[in-house]
């Protein structure tokens, strides 16, 4: 009967290893130092661009897609 409090006791107290990955830190910027990065950005000569609004940076060419054979 002890042996069988025992192994209960044992297995209760048992820590279980998680098998998911380690939660990155999370992002946080503030506005602060977002124009910081800017202001510091523009000082090493760096630009900025506006873009028109309904503007999309993707170009189009050919089509990337694979065809392995005709049926």
């Amino acid at each position: 009967m002890a042996k069988l409090i025992f192994y209960r006791l044992m297995a209760a107290m048992r820590v279980k290893a998680s098998n998911s990955k380690a939660k990155p830190a999370p992002a946080v910027e503030t506005s602060e130092s977002i124009n910081n990065q800017i202001a510091a950005f523009l000082k090493s000569g760096g630009e900025i661009q506006q873009i028109a609004k309904g503007v999309s940076g993707q170009t189009f060419g050919p089509s990337k897609q694979i065809t392995l054979g005709k049926k």
